[in-house]
Order: C-alpha cells, then sequence, then structure tokens
C-alpha cells in the first residue's frame, strides 16, 4: 500500500478534473431521530457507573479550652488515635483570662468527625467543640513570604548565601549581565511583585538589595493562589499561621414587624351566622 502525502489530493484532483462527488442523501442530512430504547441505552452507557464513594469534607472545629498545660497534647492525641491528618492548628487565648481558643481544620467522613468531635467534649478542660462545618464563617489566615527580585536563576545562590563561597557566586551572577541590565531587572520585578500584592490586598512590610518580604491576610484559598503566583519569581522563605474562623452574625430587619399590615379582626365570618350542614 502506498503512503499519501499532503500532495496526494491535489494529484487526485488533477487526474479527476470532471468528476463529481454523489449528492448527499436524505438520510445523511435529516437523520431519524433515535428511538426510546437507543437513547436510553446511549445516556447509560455515556453515564460512568456510581459507585460507593466515600467523600472526606473539609472540617472546621472551634474548641473553647482551659487555658492551662497540656490541653494542647490530648487533643491532639485524640485526633491522631483515629487517623486524622491535621491540615491547620491555631491556639490562642481570648479576653478571658482562663479561656483559650483553638481552630482546628481536617478532613474525614462526617459520621467519625462527629465521633471526634464528642470525644474531644468529654475531655475535662475542653468547655465547648463547635463544628462550623456548612455555616457561614469568616476565614482568614496571616502569610509572611519573602520572595527574590534577583531573579528565579538566582534563588539557590541567595538561598546558600551563608556558605563560605557566597561571594564568589554573587561576582559570578553579576558578570552574566551588565549593572544597568541587573539593576533593571531587579526594579522591574520589584515593581511586578508590588502590584500583584496590591491585588491581593497584602502590603510589603521589608525591602532589601536581594529580596522583598510580603503580608497577607486572606482566606486559604486566596493565600493558595498567591503562593502560586509568586513561586515563578522564586520563594526564599514562607510563613503561615494557619486558619483563624468566626461565624457571620444574621441580620435580622427590625421594620419587617412594622411593615405588616394588622389584620382585620372583622373579616372572619362567623361560624354561627353559617347555615346548618
Amino acid at each position: 500500500r502506498q503512503s499519501s502525502s499532503s500532495t496526494s489530493a491535489i494529484s487526485y484532483k488533477r487526474s479527476h478534473p470532471h468528476k463529481r462527488h454523489p449528492a448527499l442523501t436524505s438520510d445523511y442530512l435529516h437523520p431519524a431521530p433515535p428511538s426510546a430504547e437507543e437513547a436510553v441505552s446511549n445516556i447509560l452507557y455515556n453515564t460512568p457507573p456510581i459507585g460507593h464513594r466515600v467523600t472526606k469534607q473539609r472540617h472546621i472545629f472551634n474548641c473553647l479550652v482551659q487555658n492551662e498545660p497540656g490541653v494542647l497534647s490530648r487533643v491532639s492525641g485524640i485526633l491522631a488515635g483515629r487517623g486524622f491528618n491535621i491540615d491547620s492548628l491555631v491556639v490562642a487565648k481570648t479576653e478571658v483570662a482562663d479561656l483559650s481558643r483553638m481552630t482546628i481544620v481536617l478532613r474525614g467522613e462526617s459520621g467519625t468527625i462527629e465521633q471526634a468531635r464528642r470525644q474531644l467534649e468529654d475531655l475535662v478542660p475542653v468547655w465547648a467543640v463547635l463544628d462550623y462545618t456548612g455555616f457561614k464563617v469568616i476565614q482568614r489566615e496571616l502569610l509572611l513570604i519573602k520572595v527574590s527580585i534577583l531573579g528565579p536563576e538566582h534563588v539557590r545562590a541567595q538561598m546558600n548565601s551563608r556558605s563560605p563561597n557566597w561571594q564568589l557566586v554573587q561576582e559570578e551572577a553579576e558578570e552574566e549581565m551588565t549593572p544597568s541590565n541587573a539593576l533593571r531587572q531587579t526594579h522591574a520585578h520589584l515593581k511586578s511583585l508590588t502590584e500583584l500584592t496590591k491585588l491581593f490586598q497584602g502590603k510589603v512590610v521589608d525591602v532589601s538589595g536581594d529580596c522583598i518580604v510580603i503580608e497577607l491576610s486572606a482566606k486559604p484559598d486566596r493565600v493558595d493562589s498567591f503562593i502560586k503566583l509568586v513561586k515563578p519569581f522564586g520563594i526564599l522563605e514562607a510563613a503561615r499561621s494557619g486558619m483563624m474562623a468566626m461565624p457571620r452574625s444574621p441580620i435580622y430587619d427590625r421594620h419587617d414587624n412594622e411593615m405588616e399590615e394588622p389584620q382585620d379582626e372583622g373579616s372572619g365570618v362567623d361560624a354561627s351566622l353559617l347555615p346548618p350542614g
């Protein structure tokens, strides 16, 4: 069998200049609609099989505990004993002197999570454990990230700046471009990072000759997106506080009851005036 090339179609049309292709039939232009059996079979064939899926939902625990030593180890020990991997854990004192708040984020099945919540609540120094899953909550996480402004090719040298040959590495990097080009590139990276920080409503807290430190307070998903966007510049160091959560307060309109029209007591029908039956 001969292999065809890009000029095979042109050669064919030149050798058959007056040959016409047959007209399309009505079955091709107007195909008959499928029957109900064919339609159902097609839907069932293209639908993936529905198996037993165990979804691990993210749960947010708000634990109010007594401010005393050893509480954190007991709480984390119960979760570790049940095989939970804690995604985030934030502990801090509240406005009450003897009360601390723990915000724990973990993933698991709802039934197992509820058993763990009850077991945590049975601990003596634990006042209450609230599950904010499914509620409207305000989520915030603090990020401090140090990003290079020299370029990603110098990140490894910057991270090894404490080594004895750091001065030699820096001199070799400066020899690759002129001082003017290096200064222009540094300011371009600094400007891009500053504009990106403003878009995420963060702020620059420190600037040096080779790196910049950015502070960002946002939702965990937004923090993840910001880290992905600054990663091409070269991340030298990053620290995340963990997620803090607080439920939103409902808004009640006090004018709703005032706007309701009073019911007319005389509009009702007296049952004694109705005919029998």
